[in-house]
């Protein structure tokens, strides 16, 4: 596994900037190591909640992880506000980065990842193509 730390200004979305580096890499599969930072705001979709949630203020991003490849990133975050009032769910667009996020990228060689609309769940799925993926998790 190749490492790669990345760091994030202020006012990058979190979402999009990981979207557009993936796809200017020549990376097919790679992970969210570790991401801490700071946020103005964010945009989380709960568990079980079809549209995001507005956070307002400022944020401290205590955990980010999650897959990314270059048709799309699938993360999650928990994050907490200036009373210590912790909140997670999935990253949506509008998560914008107050002084930092920094993060570390683990990428994949001999993977793929993509994503494909999965039909019992309706939602766009990871995907996995390399080494292990000719074995079955389920049989």
């Amino acid at each position: 596994m190749q490492v790669v730390p990345l760091r994030l200004q202020p006012g990058d979305d979190l979402r999009l900037t990981l979207e557009a580096w993936m796809r200017r890499q020549n990376i097919a599969a790679a992970c969210l190591i570790s991401g801490i930072g700071s946020l103005r705001g964010a945009q989380l979709r709960f568990a079980g909640h079809a549209q995001p949630t507005a956070l307002d203020g400022d944020l401290e991003i205590l955990s980010l992880s999650g897959t990314l490849s270059a048709d799309g990133v699938h993360l999650h975050m928990a994050v907490a506000d200036g009373h210590g009032a912790v909140l997670g769910g999935h990253v949506a667009v509008g998560c914008e980065v107050r002084t930092t996020a920094e993060l570390v990228v683990g990428v994949l060689e001999g993977w793929r990842f993509s994503r494909e609309l999965d039909p019992t769940t309706g939602y766009r799925e990871l995907v996995v193509e390399g080494p292990a993926a000719a074995m079955p998790l389920h049989t």
